[in-house]
Parts: structure tokens; sequence; C-alpha cells
């Protein structure tokens, strides 16, 4: 007798499509995608002309602060210079005194020092008034090109860290409250009080100094 061939059944792969496909949505929903932390910054609008002013900036208003190839940060103005080698030491552990703390210091200019910015009386409307501030200072972040991404926003927590605390006392000095709580005038009253004036330099090739 023939022996019988026996043919084997073809799969039936209509479904692999739709099996893919949800197995790739499953992994979508469940991974955990790695986000980079920073600062939220608002851009400041274009230029209406193409003409780049020049601002002259008075030393004794400018408060400079370089992160080296190292990530080590230097910080300079008329009162001197402090180094700090680490990301505790910025926080003002090891005896140093606190980035924010240099900042403060140098915005609020309370014993009107002549190394520090110059003070000038300005009206922010009730219930501030007519108030001393250091309408004209300048606070210049510059970075070497090899500076770590992590030693940088370290760098700039600490500088707008220091303005949200400026106006977090300023709420509760004049009204009473937490920044938070403010309404959205009081807001624009206590950030025209203590604007951060932050300028961010091109990184440059400074090496280690």
């Amino acid at each position: 007798m023939a022996k019988t061939i026996r043919k084997v059944p073809a799969l039936n792969a209509s479904s692999m499509a739709d099996i893919s496909f949800l197995l790739l949505t499953f992994f979508l929903l469940v991974s955990n995608m790695d986000v980079d932390s920073g600062l939220a910054r608002r851009l400041p609008p274009p230029p209406q002309t193409e003409e780049q002013t020049t601002v002259d900036v008075q030393r004794r208003n400018l408060l400079v602060v370089l992160v080296n190839a190292q990530n080590e940060t230097l910080v300079q103005n008329q009162q001197g210079t402090q180094l700090y080698a680490n990301e505790a030491e910025l926080r003002g552990d090891g005896g140093k005194v606190a980035l924010k703390d240099v900042v403060k210091e140098f915005v609020l200019n309370t014993q009107n020092s002549a190394l520090l910015p110059e003070l000038s009386e300005e009206d922010f409307g009730a219930p501030i008034g007519t108030v001393p501030v250091t309408a004209q200072h300048v606070i210049s972040i510059q970075n070497d090109a090899t500076t770590s991404y992590k030693a940088y926003i370290a760098v700039q927590n600490e500088v707008v860290r220091a303005y949200n605390e400026l106006r977090e006392e300023g709420s509760r000095k004049y009204f009473n409250t937490s920044y938070e709580d403010l309404t959205e005038d009081q807001q624009g009253q206590i950030n025209n009080l203590f604007p951060q004036r932050i300028s961010e330099a091109e990184p440059k090739n400074y090496g280690g100094q």
C-alpha cells in the first residue's frame, strides 16, 4: 500500500500584529522614562530689532559665579572671593557661607555697603510703599565648556533659591502670608521688589582657573 503523506496545517498568524501592538502598549505604560532635572526658566521675549545693546554694569553691582572644569564654584564681587569645592559647600556645609546667603546679602545690601550694589528708592505701591532696592544688581553665572550638567544646575538652584527666599520673606513682611497664597497682582509686586536679574554667559574654556 502507498503511504499517505499528511500535510502540516498552516499556522494562523492573523492575530500576531494585534498581540505585538498590545505588548508594545504594555511596555510603554509600565516603563519609567528618565527625565533630566533642571530649572524652569521663562525666556525673555525676542528683540524687536537686530541691533544689540551693550549694558555697562558698575563693578559693585556685579556678582560673578563661575563654575570651572573641576566643578568648583568661584563667587566673586568687590567684597572678596569665595570658593566652593562641591555641592555640600554650596549649601553651607563645612563652615562655608551658603551660596544662597551670599546672593541674598548681595541683593539686599541692608548695610548700604559701598562694595555691594547701589541702593535707590522705588515705589512699589501699597502696602509695600517706597523702599530702597538694588535695582541695578546683576548675578553673572558662567561655566567652563567641560563643566558637568549636575554641577551647573546645583549652582543655578542655589541662586534661584535665594530669590525664592527673598520673595517668601517679602510676602510675609508686607502681606502677612506666604508667596503661594498671594493674588497674581500681589505676586507681581513682590516679583518687582525682588526681580531675578541673572545673566548666563556662553560656556568657555576656563580650565581650572
